[in-house]
């Protein structure tokens, strides 16, 4: 038995997929991409304060993946830096969100 290479821990649901962020709040740039244990980085210039982190990572993700702010949720329960994210998309959408992610966190 061979053991599997390190990466993004994806779901796919029957309405979209889901996967772990960590994200860096007030990050001199806004950038998402590379890997923190199995969860996607994102960083964020906004401070962890009143939802704006939160917020911010909702425009990051929908722009890096290329789709509108609405299809992208972070769990509302979320405290500290890591978050479970869930982008809203049909089946056939699935697969090339999943390949998004992939690449992002292999940057």
């Amino acid at each position: 038995m061979t053991d599997a290479a390190p990466g993004i821990s994806l779901r796919r649901s029957s309405d979209g997929i889901s996967f772990w962020i960590h994200v860096t709040p007030r990050a001199s740039r806004e950038r998402v991409g590379g890997l923190h244990g199995d969860a996607l980085r994102v960083a964020v210039q906004e401070p962890p304060v009143e939802g704006a982190a939160n917020a911010a990572c909702v425009r990051a993700l929908a722009r890096a993946l290329g789709v509108g702010r609405g299809s992208v949720e972070i769990d509302p329960g979320a405290k500290g830096r890591r978050k479970l994210v869930r982008v809203h998309a049909a089946p056939p959408r699935c697969a090339d969100l999943e390949a998004a992610v992939r690449r992002l966190a292999s940057t």
